[in-house]
């Protein structure tokens, strides 16, 4: 996993992602497939974003991701799905069709940390620097 650095901070975090279309319709085929992944990892950049791993599936979007401990995964996400919802529309204006000209995506997303080291090495050492 990349580690990052600000001036204050010295950072290793990433996040996992998946969201879905609109009505779970299974448009992430083809070209459209293509220029969602295009899409995402040039927002990612445009954001200071590292795209650590990305795959999509017919009706999902899996995105590994790490960015600064100040950019909160709610914005994130909202990036990632507001700036490829926008340019897929735009790009191939029969998605509007099938998944309304207001919106690619659903509102919702998961969302998961990841370190490297576990919770359970966390609590030990916590626990272990009690009292020293």
């Amino acid at each position: 996993m990349q580690s990052g650095k600000t001036r204050w901070t010295h950072y290793s975090i990433a996040y996992h992602f998946v969201w879905i279309p609109r009505y779970r319709r299974e448009i992430l085929t083809g070209e459209i497939q293509k220029a969602t992944k295009e899409l995402i990892v040039e927002a990612a950049e445009r954001n200071g974003f590292t795209i650590i791993e990305m795959e999509t599936d017919e009706d999902h979007v899996h995105v590994f991701v790490s960015a600064k401990p100040s950019v909160s995964p709610a914005k994130i996400a909202g990036i990632l799905k507001g700036y490829s919802s926008r340019y897929l529309r735009e790009r191939f204006p029969k998605l509007k069709k099938i998944c309304g000209k207001d919106h690619l995506w659903t509102q919702a997303y998961y969302v998961g940390t990841a370190g490297q080291v576990s919770a359970e090495v966390i609590r030990r050492y916590i626990s272990e620097c009690q009292g020293k």
